[in-house]
């Protein structure tokens, strides 16, 4: 069973993770998190990260180191890594990689409600998902052969290609959708658009007349 964690946001795993390389400030943490490519992966902004690392420094999985200003900047805060930081960060990502969890993707709750749209208008919608699919597809493993061109070893990439295969899923399943709905033999969209046709009819009978005077 996962553990009720005193920080869960999948930012804070990442602020932890970056630690153990050495003590930052939020801004550093953000310029790595950037050029790290982790912005594909994590949501968040300024605010996020800086609201996420108070988060962590009160549960004492992270402490001020020191504070210092350079200038008329303000002053910039240097976080450290904690020891029940480092097993924080060690548990929760030994969880996160053995424990399969349920999420909910927006695209499987739309799914859920799918015949709340009639068939003729939901086909062209597929199909043009299926086309940012596979555009997503071509950005992404141009993405991954630039960066190992560059020497980065493929282990820091392999989120990058769990997300191409997770696209050739998705892809493979809408357009096996669209033929099972265009299917003649399946005769889908003939119950679905007649369920349509009768509701319109209803709201129409249950519409007041029109004043005619």
């Amino acid at each position: 069973m996962a553990e009720t964690r005193a920080v869960s946001n999948p930012l804070a795993l990442a602020v932890l993770s970056y630690l153990t390389q050495r003590p930052m400030h939020p801004y550093e943490l953000s310029r790595t998190l950037r050029n790290n490519g982790d912005d594909r992966s994590i949501k968040f902004n300024h605010g996020t990260l800086y609201m996420v690392v108070k988060q962590l420094g009160k549960a004492g999985l992270i402490r001020e180191q020191q504070t210092s200003r350079e200038g008329q900047r303000p002053e910039r805060t240097v976080y450290a890594l904690t020891d029940s930081g480092r097993q924080e960060l060690h548990d929760w990502l030994r969880e996160l990689i053995e424990q399969p969890q349920h999420e909910y993707p927006t695209f499987v709750a739309a799914l859920s409600l799918l015949a709340a749209l009639p068939p003729d208008a939901v086909i062209p919608l597929l199909r043009r998902r299926s086309q940012r699919l596979g555009e997503e597809i071509a950005q992404t493993e141009r993405l991954i052969q630039t960066t190992l061109a560059a020497g980065v070893p493929e282990l820091f990439l392999i989120e990058e290609q769990f997300r191409v295969t997770l696209l050739h899923a998705e892809t493979s399943f809408v357009e096996d959708l669209i033929g099972r709905i265009a299917d003649p033999e399946t005769d889908w969209a003939t119950a679905w658009a007649q369920h349509h046709s009768q509701q319109n009819s209803e709201i129409t009978a249950t519409e007041p007349a029109a004043d005619l005077r």
